[in-house]
């Protein structure tokens, strides 16, 4: 099966890398937002691929490693050969705790591996690093991720979290070129763009960057956030608002909160969670769409005054005060 490149390619960093500019985020795989089935997961991974998604993202955490399963599934059903797509997993979170320890890292990636049914995963992600002692992550972790490397089990490493200050704090503490990649979630959207800020510090170090989250794990949704989201209630109202003109409108907030990040070429890839055909052909065609006609700036500038009280807005993550 050969993949349609109907996809911008952009390169990660110092990495060699070309990543599809709209990712697979593979978590609802592992049925976290409600169940999805073997037959939906491997349909979803298939169609992604065949329109020019080369980019998928997962974690051991994700519905307690189904997650990683489910993809594992997919990819076999692909057909194709292994460098024909990127594939990132993560370590250091699980169902049942944190753990960056050196002994766990070198366990959990064999599991991952096993659960993928791959040799190697491309990018190996620290989890949520905030969770954890941040010295740990730069004089355990890091070196013990550098041994995985070099036996081949990974090709880049990279780490994750929500506060923007974590990496640049680990970052000025490794030896340039042991980190290839940041993954920050909820920091580049219509109604947070912290993220851009650090886009020129992260490019002197050479490291890629990956943001996910574009609808700012439904905030910037027709249906709203989840009942767990940690945003401030001003900043749920603010969004909720938003959405609500632009249903006035009859545009979809979604659409142009996807189009908004996707504009930024610095960022490698928008990683967005998917679980169903329809919503992968939807993100795809967001992102052919703004190729071909470009942003609204029109109604994009009506939903950033909605939004401007509220504006870079975030939520306490982790342990780490920095």
């Amino acid at each position: 099966m050969a993949a349609a490149p109907s996809l911008e390619l952009r390169p990660l960093g110092s990495t060699g890398l070309k990543l599809s500019s709209v990712g697979f985020g593979a978590s609802p795989l592992g049925s976290v937002f409600g169940p999805v089935s073997e037959e939906e997961a491997i349909a979803s991974v298939r169609e992604a691929f065949r329109l020019g998604i080369n980019f998928f993202d997962t974690s051991p955490y994700y519905g307690g490693a189904l997650s990683e399963k489910m993809l594992g599934k997919g990819f076999k059903a692909l057909g194709v050969a292994r460098d024909q797509y990127i594939v990132s997993t993560k370590f250091g979170r699980y169902k049942e705790g944190f753990d960056f320890s050196a002994e766990r890292v070198t366990k959990s990636i064999d599991e991952s591996l096993e659960r993928l049914q791959l040799d190697y995963v491309d990018i190996l992600h620290c989890h949520d690093i905030e969770f954890g002692s941040l010295d740990q992550i730069v004089n355990e972790t890091i070196p013990a991720l550098l041994k995985l490397k070099e036996a081949g089990k990974t090709r880049f490493i990279g780490i994750t979290g929500l506060p923007l200050g974590i990496f640049t704090y680990v970052l000025d503490r490794v030896p340039l070129g042991s980190v290839d990649v940041i993954l920050s979630y909820c920091h580049y959207s219509i109604n947070d763009s912290t993220l851009e800020d650090l886009l020129p510090y992260l490019k002197s170090k050479g490291v890629g960057v990956i943001s996910a989250s574009p609808l700012s794990m439904g905030l910037l949704t027709e249906s709203g956030p989840p009942e767990w989201h940690p945003a401030p209630s001003e900043l749920k109202a603010a969004c909720q608002a938003a959405s609500a003109y632009c249903k006035e409108k009859g545009k979809n907030i979604s659409k142009l909160a996807m189009q908004f990040s996707l504009s930024n070429k610095d960022i490698s890839t928008i990683l967005v969670g998917m679980n169903s055909v329809t919503q992968v052909q939807q993100n795809v065609a967001a992102a052919a769409e703004l190729v071909t006609v470009g942003k609204d700036e029109k109604i994009l500038v009506e939903i950033e005054k909605i939004l401007e009280p509220v504006k870079n807005q975030t939520w306490p993550s982790g342990i780490q005060q920095l």
